[in-house]
């Protein structure tokens, strides 16, 4: 699925309801979805690192359609390559 269409998709399942919680308690649902995924991480439990992997995306696209972001437009950042070195694969040094 196309990134825009997935951003419509979540925006008609829930905006309206994310609308009314407004933007921190939103973000406050993120983090924990975070925090979800961190667990499953950490277990290393495919199955759920699945689900938690989609939950995440789910809430990002939410705040960014309630912050009246396209996630479309946000991955011009990367799309020529590393923001800071400019290279496929990146080149800077790790710190």
């Amino acid at each position: 699925m196309e990134i825009d269409k997935f951003q419509k998709l979540i925006e008609e399942m829930y905006l309206k309801k994310d609308a009314k919680r407004g933007l921190s308690k939103t973000f406050m649902w993120f983090t924990e979805e975070v925090g979800e995924l961190s667990r499953a991480l950490r277990e290393n439990n495919k199955e759920a690192l699945k689900k938690e992997f989609a939950d995440v995306l789910a809430w990002l696209f939410t705040l960014a359609s309630l912050s009246g972001i396209k996630m479309e437009e946000t991955i011009d950042k990367y799309t020529a390559g590393c923001p800071v070195c400019s290279r496929i694969p990146c080149a800077c040094k790790e710190e």
